[in-house]
């Protein structure tokens, strides 16, 4: 049946149903359509309770459940159109429905619904990058369907798998597609199995990628011909579309260029007649690889600097944090080094903050592959090391082979840096190890960077490029204790460096809100302050939960462990603050959350357009936290004199 005709359909139907029934209806074939790729007319589908793709939505005469249905349905399509029409803005207000569709549904006791639901959240987070946070909806519905063999489990362990593979757990995506395969097989559902076979054929190129493992490749072509018969099938064009985009790109990969141009030219066409822009770009990204592949590094530079300009206006920001580092590559090539950092520090930053850490350490080993001989030696080794702790999850072969490859860019530059200093070079590999070589260049830098700064760890951090002193305190005590005589001896701070706090007496505002009510995470890695921020709230009756680090602190935000407000330090190890705090006003569940920052670094207006509800100077206003925090939770607090 054609799309006007299940529209008319719909609407023959609908002329004696009652509003209950008519809402059931429209949601039904709504979702038809949209398996179908034809999200446009989906939307036609639901007109009578979304008239308008840009106003409110109409709930006025519906029970919770139909209420829940056309939000998640609404929803849904939002996400869709967003990442089609690369429309600023859509993830949010798709996942807004989404996640009070979700919250009915679980209200009301049906727990499949509640499982689609966060199931098509996790795809917003996926389309934006968020993965950990896609990671968290979708091991939450797997969890409430253990045990069931159906459609819907099969479609969750597939997406799983895809946000997985995106993330460069290679191994985790290939179990989650393995025991999708017997449920897919058993399913009636073409764009299901279509599906499975080209995220499947996606994790297979992937694979083969680093040891170009011919077996990989031909069984990647054979998922993917299967994902062109069953696309067909369903009538889906838009995912037949991606098919094409997938085939370029193993064709790029493994150097034939023609074929990869054909398939690239099928796909663009495709797209183009369903007016999807946001996956025109991708596939333009894709051929500017090719380009550049190719040697025609002006062509490329040409085309992926567009692609960037249409990818900035959505919100897919792992998929721009790749174009830049495309386009900052290109620029390289081209001789603009300067521009090019800049658009390689950019992609940094957009992955980082989307969540996207193996983005951002591909960019930097970027960085360190097409501008090393431009670049320090002493900012190589820093630039290395933000590199390996952000890729040390990866279960891709390509990324441990293009770290051993940076690491011996490092080391030549290291060597050339130090010649006067280097014994003569090493003849013979017996005996070599390559982790004690990367430990002496580690131990000379830390040593001249000591004996620079007079012993003083603090200086010799800035020297290093670190963020903050314990850092290079960790590495000396865990490496290099050798070094430890080399530093000045620790002092001892002094406890009364912050003024003793006032005593404030809690008064609660209301029956809803007690001290001991208040929970509170603090990430802190300064030890005295925190120690001082703990013994003030303890007089309060608050409860306090430290993080030593900002990667501690993400674990315990994305949990489902409540938190009435987060404390956070800009200077902490991993995950900076500023990071915490924007990856923080992504979580759907903690959005609304005020958020403290106390810093002692001057990076108040960074802090404001991250998300932060108050800032305060360390050691300054210390003593205002109990205050700040009462207004932000609408405590009232009166204080006593000591």
């Amino acid at each position: 049946m054609n799309l006007q005709s299940q529209l008319a359909t719909l609407q023959e139907q609908g002329r004696n149903l009652t509003l209950l029934e008519r809402a059931t209806l429209c949601c039904h074939v709504a979702k038809q359509l949209e398996k179908a790729g034809e999200y446009e007319a989906a939307c036609d589908a639901m007109n009578e309770f979304w008239p308008q793709q840009d106003e409110s939505i109409k709930l006025d005469g519906l029970d919770e459940e139909a209420k829940a249905e056309v939000m998640l349905c609404v929803g849904t399509l939002s996400g869709w159109l967003g990442s089609v029409r690369q429309a600023e803005g859509s993830q949010e207000t798709a996942k807004d429905l989404i996640t009070k569709s979700t919250e009915i549904f679980e209200r009301i006791g049906l727990p499949k619904k509640a499982a689609e639901a966060h199931g098509d959240l996790a795809l917003c987070y996926w389309r934006e990058g968020s993965y950990d946070e896609a990671r968290i909806h979708l091991t939450n519905a797997l969890n409430s369907l253990s045990g069931e063999n159906s459609d819907l489990r099969a479609c969750l362990l597939i997406r799983a798998g895809i946000v997985e593979v995106d993330a460069r757990q290679l191994s985790e995506g290939l179990r989650l597609y393995s025991e999708a395969s017997a449920m897919v097989e058993q399913s009636p559902d073409h764009a299901l199995k279509g599906t499975f076979h080209n995220s499947f054929g996606l994790a297979l190129r992937r694979l083969a990628d680093a040891d170009n493992r011919e077996d990989y490749l031909d069984r990647a072509l054979i998922e993917y011909a299967a994902a062109s018969f069953h696309f067909e099938q369903a009538g889906n064009r838009h995912y037949h579309a991606r098919v094409e985009n997938n085939l370029g790109y193993l064709f790029l990969k493994v150097g034939r260029y023609k074929e990869a141009y054909n398939h690239l030219d099928r796909a663009r066409d495709l797209f183009l007649e369903l007016k999807d822009v946001g996956t025109v770009a991708q596939v333009d990204e894709t051929r500017a690889r090719t380009l550049l592949a190719e040697g025609r590094v002006n062509e490329a530079e040409r085309l992926v600097r567009s692609t960037i300009s249409t990818l900035e206006k959505g919100d897919e920001q792992a998929l721009l944090a790749e174009a830049l580092t495309t386009h900052g590559i290109t620029l390289s090539r081209l001789g603009n080094h300067p521009r090019s950092r800049v658009l390689l520090e950019r992609a940094i930053e957009v992955a980082q903050t989307a969540g996207d850490l193996e983005g951002a350490g591909r960019a930097r080993l970027s960085i360190i592959e097409e501008m090393g001989e431009q670049t320090s030696a002493t900012e190589l080794v820093t630039i290395y090391q933000s590199a390996v702790d952000l890729l040390q999850r990866s279960q891709d072969p390509s990324v441990g082979k293009r770290l051993i490859a940076c690491a011996w860019k490092v080391i030549e530059a290291l060597g050339d840096s130090e010649a006067e200093n280097r014994e003569a070079p090493q003849t013979s590999w017996e005996g070599f190890s390559f982790k004690e070589k990367i430990l002496e260049f580690e131990r000379g830098l830390i040593e001249r960077a000591l004996r620079d700064s007079k012993g003083s760890v603090t200086r010799a951090a800035r020297l290093l490029g670190f963020r903050h002193h314990q850092s290079l305190i960790s590495l000396i005590n865990s490496r290099h204790k050798e070094l430890l005589k080399t530093r000045t001896a620790v002092r001892k701070r002094r406890r009364h460096i912050f003024s003793k706090p006032r005593k404030i007496k809690y008064r609660p505002a209301g029956p809803e809100l007690g001290s001991a009510q208040i929970s509170i995470l603090h990430a802190e890695d300064s030890r005295p302050v925190a120690h001082l921020v703990s013994e003030m709230f303890a007089n309060e009756g608050w409860r306090i939960e430290l993080c030593e680090d900002g990667d501690t602190a993400l674990r315990k935000l994305t949990s489902d462990e409540r938190f009435d407000l987060l404390l956070v330090d800009n200077e902490l190890p991993g995950l900076n603050g500023l990071d915490l705090v924007k990856r923080t006003r992504k979580m759907t569940h903690r959005r609304r959350m005020p958020i403290v920052m106390l810093s002692g670094t001057d990076c108040e207006t960074e802090a404001w357009r991250a998300g932060v509800d108050a800032f305060l100077t360390k050691p300054e206003q210390v003593n205002d936290l109990p205050s700040t925090i009462s207004r932000l939770l609408k405590v009232d607090v009166k204080q006593i004199k000591p």
